[in-house]
This record gives structure tokens, sequence and C-alpha cells, in this order.
């Protein structure tokens, strides 16, 4: 389809949730979690997240401890540079690069400023006030990138799932019970009846400490 591989990565309690309702979420999977999470990361050219969890969580989105020799490719998807050049991924963009995508509509300050701590922009395309993901996909793969990993958030999340743009899952169970008025791990799909509801198929299933994880494929 001359896009890359995404694998979406998914962390959550028992019961889908990611975080109650303060937004507090670490540790919400332990240590070896964690591990194979960097693993993951290892085995990709680049790291994706939305503007939303940048914002949030402030994120280096490197591989740590395991010895790594290269670093993937660090992608924000953030329509109006909203997200600091002053931040981790800012302040180490001139280490390991980082490449942000974003709208027609981004200040020219906020560009100049991520260029200035050496980021590479990309403009794309944008399709009701967001970011066209398969114009960002393809952009991706031109740039010869062939695996990307998505780490956040969950509107992102839903937002590729509803494109039809994920490979396969990649879910981490932590051992914790949130309930409903945590935040939800996927974003709305727009489902009206169980029939259309995606239906991955289960490809691993591995204990990890408290948690477990469970690898898909769409």
């Amino acid at each position: 389809r001359g896009l890359p591989f995404v694998t979406l990565k998914l962390a959550a309690s028992l019961d889908g949730r990611t975080a109650p309702a303060t937004g507090e979420s670490r540790w919400l999977t332990g240590g070896e979690a964690r591990r194979k999470v960097h693993a993951l990361r290892l085995a990709h050219d680049a790291v994706m997240v939305g503007s939303g969890t940048a914002l949030a969580d402030d994120p280096d989105l490197t591989v740590r401890n395991l010895g790594a020799v290269r670093q993937p490719v660090r992608i924000v998807l953030d329509r109006a540079l909203r997200h600091s050049p002053d931040s981790r991924l800012g302040r180490t963009a001139g280490d390991n690069p980082v490449w942000m995508l974003h709208g027609a509509s981004a200040p020219g300050a906020a560009r100049a400023a991520w260029g200035a701590m050496g980021a590479t922009l990309i403009e794309i395309p944008e399709a009701a006030g967001r970011l066209d993901l398969t114009a960002a996909l393809s952009a991706l793969a031109a740039r010869g990138l062939t695996r990307i990993f998505s780490e956040g958030g969950g509107t992102l999340a839903g937002a590729l799932v509803r494109a039809g743009l994920v490979d396969e899952l990649a879910l981490f169970s932590g051992g914790a019970l949130i309930g409903a008025e945590g935040h939800p791990a996927l974003g709305a799909l727009g489902l009206t009846a169980l029939a259309d509801a995606p239906r991955p198929h289960l490809r691993e299933v591995q204990a990890l400490g408290p948690d477990a994880f469970t690898l898909w494929s769409f």
C-alpha cells in the first residue's frame, strides 16, 4: 500500500483504562512490561505519539537500558505545533532525530523554534481540522520509514483504528481496575453495531511479572 507497517501499543488496566480521572498514569504496568516496550521501540524505525500525549507526558521516547546503538526516529503529530521546543524532545532533537508533523496552520514562529532545535518539520495535509493520517504515513514511507510504533494516546489510537491503518496491536494489561471515570485506552470508533467492531487475531500471550502482554494482528 506504500505505507509503513504500524504497531499500535496500548497499556491499560483490566477494564481498559489508562489512568484515573486525575490523569495519574505512572506506573500502570511494572518493570518487565516497560522493558518489553523499549524492546519493541528498538524493533521499529520510529516511535510516534500525538500532541495530547506529548503535552501531557513530556516524553523522551528513546530506547533505554538495552544497550541500543541506534535510536528510533521520534515523531509527534502536532497540527498546530503546540508542543514546546523547550521539552525533552526539543532539548534532545540534536542528539536523536525528532520529526514534527504539522498542518499548514502551524505558526511560523513555532516552526522556526523547532527547526532551531534541530527537528525535522514535515507539513501534512489536513482533513476536518485534523492531520490526514494516511497522508502522514505516506510521507513517512517516502522518507524511508517502514515500521512505526504508535504509543499514544487514546485519540490517536482510535483515529488510526478508524482509518484502518493499524497492522498489529501490542496490548499491555496491568493488573488493576480503575472504573468508568478513568481515561479510556482507545478513542471513539463510531460503532453503531457490535458486528462492525474490528476483530484482530490473537498471535501471542505472555506473562510479564504481574502484567500480561498480548499481540494481535489486523
